[in-house]
């Protein structure tokens, strides 16, 4: 125990803790994004069936799915979970 009343921490310790909870940040990220692609998908297809006009649905769903994307490429440098 230190001066304090805490335990003294590990070196390097916290650093890994971090990581692992920013991972975990990632993958909260790519469930949202992940489930409005999958909203907006459903409307463009709606809307296409419809006949009504679905461009901005469709850009909407594109720049989910680059988001997306970018999310899954980001998370994939981060360390393995242990």
């Amino acid at each position: 125990m230190t001066a304090n009343g805490s335990r003294p921490q590990a070196k390097g310790a916290g650093n890994r803790s971090r990581l692992v909870r920013s991972g975990e940040d990632f993958d909260i990220i790519i469930g949202f994004l992940g489930f409005w692609a999958v909203v907006l998908l459903v409307v463009t297809v709606w809307m296409e069936v419809t006949a009504q006009p679905a461009l901005g649905w469709a850009l909407g769903l594109l720049a989910t799915l680059l988001a997306l994307y970018g999310m899954v490429r980001l998370r994939r440098k981060l360390p393995a979970r242990r």
